[in-house]
Order: structure tokens, then C-alpha cells, then sequence
């Protein structure tokens, strides 16, 4: 899967969990302040990552993770 297609099924994710406008979505949105992701909804989104990658991002890594940009580049390097 490449970066593209994450990015869309994680926005899909995003709009569908948390109804999050898909107008609101972008690479740089920061997770925290202007998609309003909160410690709960980020342990959710990295379940679906791992269900979407196979991939387990580590609890300290993913808190350095702001943005989507960042997110993806953070799976990226897995």
C-alpha cells in the first residue's frame, strides 16, 4: 500500500470514526489541535493502522506524531 492509498483510508477512518468533515482533513492538519483527536481517539487510530499495515507503531514514537504528514512517514519508516 502506498502513501497515497493509506492516506485515503485513514481519512476515510477519520471521517467515519470520528466525523471529522473530510473538508477539515489534510496532510498537515495537526491531530491534536485542529482535527481535535484526543488520547482515546488516537489509541483507536493506531489499532486501525495496525489493522491496515500489519504495522504497530510504538506508543513513543507516535507521540511525536502531529500530523498526518508525520503519521504517514512515521509508517513509513517501520
Amino acid at each position: 500500500m502506498d502513501n497515497s492509498e493509506l492516506y485515503n483510508q485513514i481519512r476515510e477512518f477519520l471521517v467515519s470514526q470520528f466525523e471529522i468533515p473530510r473538508s477539515e482533513i489534510s496532510l498537515d492538519a495537526n491531530l491534536y489541535e485542529e482535527l481535535d483527536i484526543d488520547s482515546i481517539d488516537a489509541a483507536d487510530l493506531m489499532v486501525q493502522i495496525k489493522e491496515l499495515t500489519g504495522k504497530k507503531i510504538p506508543p513513543e514514537q507516535f507521540s511525536e506524531v502531529r500530523t498526518l504528514r508525520d503519521l504517514l512517514t512515521t509508517i513509513s519508516a517501520l
